[in-house]
This record gives structure tokens, C-alpha cells and sequence, in this order.
């Protein structure tokens, strides 16, 4: 497995560094360091243009300046690159803990799904307070699994908490409960 993240993490500075040279070469052409007349800049015109266009137009019709597109290429790369070595390095990390729970027989398998439960639903409150923080209540759409993940936990908790001033510490509450919940789980097995 570390092989395969060698070759992305690669794979991801290499497409980095093309997309920072195209950005250096349209952004050549275009402030005029290279004469727009000369070989090199149509030679450099007609290797960033291609890779450029789509960015320009998506820029134009959001109302942005197509001058800028360059830089948002970088940026893309860089962005989309970091979340595909991390969804990477996640996945393999899943796999590795999927093959030791195998290899751990019925105890390993209840402890990882012990786990993976804690982890999701984690995760779903950790959604719910950052969306409460924001304004995504209970009934916006990206909002209804974390509810449905974590309202049997949290709503009898807020009925013998009551909230203080603004806060509402039920949340927290609940992933205490849980953690606690998590430990005597896995001390049992």
C-alpha cells in the first residue's frame, strides 16, 4: 500500500508543477515579458490555450476576470490533489484495519465495528454542532443525516439538559456519553 501512495503523492506534484507551468506561460504571454510575436510565445499560447479555455469561460460566466485562470488551475490542482491523497491515505488505513480485524477473529471484527460506529457517529454530531454554528438547521438537506444519525442520543439528553443562555450543550453531552459508551463496549469484549 505505501507503494501506491508514493505514486500518487508523484502523480499529484507532477500534475501540480504542469499546472503551475501552464500558469507561468499564459501569465508570460499575456503580461507581454515574452513578445507575443515571437516563436516561443505561440509556441506557449498553443500549449496553455487548450488547458486554459475551459477555466477562461467558467471564469467569464461567473462574472471573474479570465486573466486570473491560470492561478485558479493551480489552486484546483493543489486543492483536488491534497483531498485525493487524503481519501488515499483513508482508504488505506480502512483496509488495514479491516485485514487486522479479520486476523483478529470475532473479537477483532466487534471491535472494529465498535469503532467505525463511534467514528460515524462522531463525526455526525461533530456535522451537527458546525451546521447549528452556521444556520444549517435540522431540516436542510445536508443537514438530515446527521440529525437521523445522532437525535436518538442527543434529543433525551436536551430534555434532562436544559439549554444555557444561547447554548446548548446537549451535543456535547452525548459525545460523552458515547466515549463512555465506546470504553465499556471495548473494555467487555
Amino acid at each position: 500500500m505505501p507503494e501506491v501512495q508514493t505514486v500518487a503523492r508523484v502523480f499529484v506534484f507532477a500534475l501540480f508543477c504542469g499546472a503551475l507551468a501552464v500558469s507561468v506561460a499564459s501569465w508570460l504571454v499575456r503580461t507581454r515579458r515574452i513578445s507575443p510575436f515571437s516563436a516561443l510565445s505561440r509556441t506557449l499560447r498553443a500549449w496553455s490555450d487548450p488547458v486554459l479555455r475551459p477555466i477562461e469561460t467558467r471564469l467569464v460566466r461567473a462574472g471573474g476576470n479570465p486573466t486570473n485562470a491560470g492561478w485558479w488551475l493551480v489552486i484546483g490542482v493543489a486543492i483536488v490533489g491534497v483531498v485525493l491523497l487524503a481519501v488515499l491515505e483513508w482508504v488505506t488505513g480502512v483496509i488495514i484495519e479491516v485485514m487486522g480485524a479479520v486476523e483478529g477473529g470475532p473479537r477483532g471484527v466487534a471491535r472494529l465495528v465498535i469503532l467505525l460506529a463511534y467514528n460515524v457517529l462522531f463525526f455526525a454530531l461533530l456535522i451537527r454542532v458546525l451546521g447549528a454554528w452556521i444556520g444549517a438547521f435540522r431540516y436542510s438537506r445536508w443537514m438530515r443525516p446527521a440529525y437521523a444519525l445522532t437525535d436518538w442520543l442527543v434529543m433525551p439528553i436536551s430534555r434532562a439538559l436544559p439549554p444555557v443562555g444561547m447554548f446548548d450543550f446537549s451535543p456535547l453531552a452525548a459525545l460523552f456519553v458515547l466515549w463512555v459508551l465506546r470504553y465499556l463496549l471495548l473494555s467487555i469484549i
